[in-house]
């Protein structure tokens, strides 16, 4: 698997340089978790998902056509419309199944960063990619 088709990827693998494949709160945390834990600041760990794996989740569901579809007549002046739209959207995609490599993926990582604790609590952060480019 190349750095281009990973579908996860360990915080303390990733730096500054990988906003675009995992948005900048992932890639902030692992430039913490490189530069802060010679000085004795502990950063947690954890793993992120990539844009790779989202992007191939939203084909192995065809959601990229259908989204697309509800969206291009869409008033986005039309706050109720810009709601139904979103709430629907995202109805279709909390019940897509992911595919089967990004579900082993997944669970592989977090068997790597669950260890010996299998029943911990976990913080789940959403980090979009655009938004933290220089030319957004």
């Amino acid at each position: 698997m190349t750095t281009a088709t990973q579908r996860v990827i360990p915080l303390d693998q990733l730096r500054m340089g990988d906003v675009d494949r995992v948005g900048g709160k992932n890639a902030s945390l692992g430039e913490m978790i490189s530069q802060l834990g010679d000085a004795g600041i502990r950063v947690p760990g954890g793993f992120a998902t990539t844009a790779f794996a989202f992007r191939e989740f939203l084909a192995h569901n065809a959601l990229e056509e259908r989204i697309a579809k509800r969206l291009e007549a869409l008033d986005v002046d039309d706050v109720a419309a810009l709601a139904k739209a979103g709430a629907e959207i995202r109805g279709w995609v909390a019940a897509a199944p992911f595919p089967k490599a990004l579900d082993a993926d997944i669970a592989e990582a977090y068997r790597a960063v669950a260890g010996a604790s299998p029943d911990a609590t976990w913080a789940v952060r959403s980090s979009a990619t655009a938004e933290d480019l220089p030319e957004a």
